[in-house]
């Protein structure tokens, strides 16, 4: 997951997604990019579990899936709690040293 968040192009793609469904030609346009490189950046998406894809017709309509996106949330928070009650640790630690 954290490969596919890794780029701004695809974060910029998922965005967009939380907007609502668009189809890889729409995520593609902001871009200027062809429909094949648009679709590359969605397979990522797609393997991530952040986007599923479907065809109607010849148009592949993307849609977000933000579940992945909350468990990450919360893995990152965790970490960040960690490393606030460490850094707050040390900061305590340089008071009663000085």
């Amino acid at each position: 997951m954290f490969r596919a968040l890794g780029d701004p192009t695809r974060r910029t793609m998922l965005r967009l997604l939380a907007e609502g469904d668009r189809s890889v030609g729409e995520l593609a346009a902001p871009f200027e990019m062809t429909f094949a490189g648009a679709s590359k950046h969605v397979k990522v998406l797609e393997v991530a579990g952040l986007v599923r894809r479907s065809v109607e017709g010849r148009t592949h309509i993307c849609r977000l899936e933000a579940q992945p996106l909350s468990e990450a949330d919360e893995w990152l928070r965790y970490y960040g709690d960690f490393w606030t009650r460490r850094l707050d640790a040390l900061e305590r630690q340089l008071r009663r040293d000085r």
